[in-house]
């Protein structure tokens, strides 16, 4: 992408949050800030999932751990999605499912119809074997997860140990700007991407793993630590976060989707 080329899709992009803003706001009201809603029943979050048609659709894992009527991997569910859907569909030609995305178990069969899955708040993760088996062959074959909603020592210590279940022997690695991940389709530089959590504070970070190991290889997992985009689009249009620090979230959320269905 040329160096205009991305300034001109920086600006429509401060321009597209006024219209994000205008989507779905009677639903936004009914699930109030945080979204979720239907506690760890699957069956009700998937009442909303749309079958497959070959575009590219959003999905957030299910897993069983969490709590109340807004557990950690429901968190910013179905606003985030709906809000990211737009952006992606009005910055790049990848034509997203709009309207939201589609809640799957790490079990299931049917994620491997996609190619991005998302994972919010780790720290309250759990997978049973045929779960891990599952997402674990899902990695390997070519898909890729977006681990977010964390923060401090203890969270990306359980991260590390979920993914050490799930790609034994791979390491967690911190990444930098230099990764080709941040330059996808926005070029985000180290004072784009540290940016605070939203309300947690902090600078954050970002980790992955490789492809057998190879820092020249495919990223298969990217984590956001010390940051939560799912958060940053959610509220993006509600007045609870910088529409700047947004912004860079929805770059961020960008790169992930074009690295992924690039490598």
């Amino acid at each position: 992408m040329s160096a205009r080329t991305r300034g001109v899709a920086a600006g429509a992009l401060a321009g597209l949050l006024t219209l994000v803003a205008v989507a779905d706001l009677e639903g936004q009201r009914r699930r109030g800030r945080g979204g979720g809603g239907f506690g760890n029943d699957l069956a009700a979050y998937q009442e909303y999932n749309t079958p497959y048609t070959g575009e590219f659709t959003f999905v957030r894992l299910y897993y069983h751990g969490g709590w109340g009527w807004n557990p950690g991997w429901a968190h910013d569910w179905p606003i985030a999605e709906r809000n990211f859907g737009e952006i992606m569909d009005a910055l790049t030609t990848i034509g997203p499912r709009l309207g939201g995305g589609n809640v799957l178990a790490m079990d299931d069969p049917d994620l491997f119809k996609f190619p991005v899955a998302y994972l919010s708040e780790p720290g309250g993760w759990t997978m049973n074997p045929a779960e891990a088996d599952n997402l674990s062959n899902y990695l390997r074959k070519g898909g890729f997860l977006i681990i977010d909603d964390m923060g401090g020592v203890r969270d990306l210590e359980r991260t590390r140990r979920g993914l050490a279940i799930l790609l034994p022997g791979l390491e967690l690695v911190q990444l930098d700007d230099s990764h080709p991940i941040f330059d996808s389709f926005f070029h985000l530089e180290q004072e784009n991407i540290e940016m605070p959590h939203p309300y947690r504070g902090g600078v954050a970070s970002y980790w992955g793993i490789y492809e057998n190991n190879d820092p020249d290889g495919r990223l298969m997992v990217i984590v956001n630590h010390d940051n939560d985009i799912g958060d940053y689009m959610e509220w993006s249009d509600r007045g609870y976060v910088p529409i700047a620090l947004s912004n860079e979230a929805y770059k961020l959320g960008v790169n992930y989707v074009v690295y992924a269905l690039t490598h």
